[in-house]
């Protein structure tokens, strides 16, 4: 699977622990995301792994800021891009189930980097249920 990720100075860390948990996992990986603390603006960061899953170069993305709130506002404004805030891995798994959310946010000051790597499993191994869901998906883009 090719997966894009992205994250400000809030999640360094999880990003690395993320990649790597991916890696092992045979996943080829691209990463947008700083590797300090140093402060620096979620857009720059969100936009590309957004572009990434519009243009089909990734199959999913992953993003992480702070709250997960403004780096998923980002993602969320590229066309064909679903993106869920995602704190739990039942949340993580309902997003997927339910929205076919193709990007998940995570909020680094609200989880552990062993919970966010539990969202991003959960993310990764559920299939969208479609049936009744299909046709709200459906209704989510503005065209």
């Amino acid at each position: 699977m090719k997966i894009s990720i992205g994250n400000d100075h809030a999640g360094p860390e999880y990003k690395k622990a993320i990649v790597q948990y991916l890696e092992s996992k045979g996943h080829q990986v691209t990463n947008y995301g700083t590797d300090t603390a140093a402060s620096v603006d979620y857009p720059d960061f969100g936009h590309p792994v957004a572009s990434d899953v519009e243009e089909g170069k990734a199959d999913y993305g992953i993003v992480i800021c702070g709250s997960g709130n403004g780096i998923a506002m980002t993602v969320n404004k590229h066309a064909g891009v679903r993106a869920g805030l995602c704190w739990t891995k039942e949340i993580a798994y309902l997003t997927r189930l339910h929205n076919d959310a193709n990007i998940v946010s995570i909020p680094a000051r609200y989880t552990s980097i062993e919970q966010a790597i539990e969202i991003v499993d959960t993310f990764l191994t559920t299939e969208f249920e479609g049936g009744r869901h299909q046709n709200r998906v459906d209704k989510i883009s503005c065209k």
